[in-house]
């Protein structure tokens, strides 16, 4: 028996959660050692992981694309290599508090392009439930970081982390149209494939003016991360974000975007014994509140 309509897009909606899961992983991985390869390679092959990973299961699929998509496919990974030159070197430019832009920023771009672009309807319940997900984001993050030191990054790191907010929500709404025509699973793997001539270029002159040393690079924290952001982050969760596409509009399958820190929190003090504080939960009890307003809105955003 097949699902009905609703049901089919609640659970679509709960794959867009699971990619925002993953992210929030990304937390603890640093931990071990990102800054053993120079941010724009370590974008480039995180995404040629990814890329690698997916295509494999494309091609035993069968899927083939038409030439006339071709350009789209193209836009999409313009998308996604401005995404992750901006965010890599936006981390590196700033501290953890300051980073934390992406999470609140990119969800807001996202439905303001959804509206434009897509005209994708902002009722007054999403729009509640998108500005609680934003304030039980703050919290979580005030009990995470010190808020205070928003300030006093470069304009640089910080002009970065916006334009990757940007970016992320740009490959959000223009991949509408192909996931739709095809799948979430096709999409994001011709994107990742779109974006690595760009990405390969970007990481070749990183490479030559910083010249790091070998060593460092083929070390086993350094591979782990690879591995982590390239199978997990990019073919996991890119498909996954994707997946919500497929039934939800762009604007709510945004507001799980809010979870990232959230689930980056847990697992620090799962894993790395960090302490939350009364905040993590209010904050998380909110952001809940929020998301789960957007993803029950009727007609979606």
């Amino acid at each position: 028996m097949t699902a009905p309509l609703g049901g089919r897009r609640y659970v679509a909606a709960l794959a867009p959660l699971a990619a925002a899961a993953i992210w929030g992983g990304m937390y603890v991985v640093s931990k071990w050692g990102f800054d053993l390869i120079p941010p724009l390679t370590l974008g480039f092959l995180r995404v040629a992981v990814g890329a690698v990973a997916l295509y494999a299961v494309v091609r035993a699929r069968g899927v083939a694309v038409e030439r006339a998509d071709y350009r789209g496919f193209a836009v999409l990974g313009g998308w996604v290599a401005v995404t992750i030159a901006s965010q890599f070197l936006g981390t590196e430019l700033t501290n953890a508090s300051q980073g934390s832009l992406l999470t609140v920023l990119t969800p807001v771009f996202t439905v303001a392009l959804g509206a434009a672009v897509l005209d994708e309807e902002v009722t007054r319940r999403s729009a509640g439930g998108m500005t609680l997900a934003a304030v039980g984001t703050l919290l979580v993050l005030a009990g995470q970081y010190d808020l205070t030191r928003l300030g006093g990054a470069s304009a640089a790191g910080l002009g970065a982390l916006v334009l990757a907010s940007v970016a992320w929500a740009g490959y959000t709404v223009w991949g509408v149209p192909l996931v739709r025509k095809y799948s979430a699973l096709t999409a994001a793997t011709y994107s990742c494939l779109a974006s690595l001539p760009v990405l390969a270029v970007l990481s070749a002159a990183e490479l030559a003016v910083r010249a790091p040393p070998l060593a460092a690079m083929l070390s086993p924290g350094a591979l782990l991360a690879v591995a982590y952001l390239g199978l997990g982050s990019t073919a996991a969760a890119w498909y996954l974000w994707y997946k919500g596409l497929e039934t939800v509009s762009a604007g709510t399958v945004a507001a799980f975007f809010f979870a990232q820190p959230l689930v980056g929190a847990a697992l620090g003090a799962a894993l790395l014994g960090e302490a939350i504080g009364p905040w993590f939960v209010v904050g998380g009890a909110t952001m809940a509140a929020g998301i789960w307003l957007v993803s029950t809105t009727a007609d979606g955003i």
